[in-house]
C-alpha cells in the first residue's frame, strides 16, 4: 500500500517514516512517500483555525492531487505562560523564513522572566483516502521549557522542550526515545489503525 507523506519538511519525514515502519512493520508494508517524490504537487496554505483543520487540508489536498491515501499533520507548541503561543502558528512565529534557532530565540526571550514554563506539544493527524472523508487523531505531550537550548537531536523547538518524566530535552533524547513519547507518536499510534 501506497502512503504519502504530506510535506517536504524532511526532519518529519524521517520521524514519521521511522515510526510508521517501526509500528506497522508486523501487521503490514506500507510503502512510505514524500512530497519530494511529486515536486509540482501543490504548496497548501496553512490558514485553518485548529491543527486538526490544517491537517485535513493538506491531506486532502494531496490525496486529490496523487490520488492516492494521504497523511498528513499538523503541530505546534503551546505554552502557558504565553497563552498559547507559539500554538498553530509556532513554524511562523518568528517570521516566514525564520530558522529553527531563530525561532527558540524568540521562545526564550518571551518566557525571560517566567516562572510558569509548563507547555505541550500538540499533534493532530489526518489520514484521507481520495474517495472517503478525513479521518483525524490527536496527541498530546506534556513537558516544560528550559531556559536554553541543549541537543542535536530532532527539529524546531525540540532543543527546549523538556517532556513529563525526564529530565532531557527532545533534541537529547534522540529518535528512538521521541518516537515512542512525543505528540506526533500519540497521534500516529492512532492514525496507524485507520491505515
Amino acid at each position: 500500500m501506497k502512503l504519502i507523506l504530506a510535506t517536504r519538511n524532511q526532519g518529519k519525514v524521517r520521524e514519521l517514516t521511522n515510526m510508521l515502519y517501526g509500528e506497522a512493520s508486523s501487521t503490514q508494508q506500507i510503502e512510505v512517500i514524500s512530497l519530494e517524490n511529486y515536486p509540482d504537487a501543490p504548496e497548501v496554505i496553512e490558514d485553518g483555525k485548529t491543527y486538526a483543520e490544517n491537517a485535513v487540508k493538506k491531506a486532502s489536498v494531496i490525496a486529490a492531487y496523487t490520488s492516492h491515501l494521504t497523511l498528513a499533520d499538523d503541530a505546534g507548541l503551546e505554552v502557558d505562560a504565553l497563552e498559547g503561543a507559539p500554538g498553530i502558528n509556532s513554524k511562523r512565529w518568528a517570521g516566514e523564513n525564520a530558522t529553527d534557532e531563530t525561532r527558540i530565540a524568540k521562545l526564550l526571550e518571551a518566557l525571560e522572566g517566567a516562572p510558569n514554563r509548563r507547555a505541550r506539544f500538540i499533534a493532530a493527524i489526518a489520514v484521507v483516502h481520495p474517495n472517503s472523508n478525513p479521518e483525524v487523531v490527536l496527541g498530546v505531550c506534556e513537558g516544560h521549557i528550559r531556559h536554553d537550548p541543549v541537543g542535536e537531536s530532532g527539529f524546531g523547538y525540540d532543543p527546549v522542550f523538556v517532556p513529563d518524566g525526564y529530565h532531557q530535552t527532545f533534541a537529547e533524547l534522540g529518535e528512538e526515545i521521541k518516537n515512542r513519547i512525543s505528540h506526533r507518536a500519540k497521534a500516529l499510534e492512532q492514525a496507524i489503525a485507520l491505515l
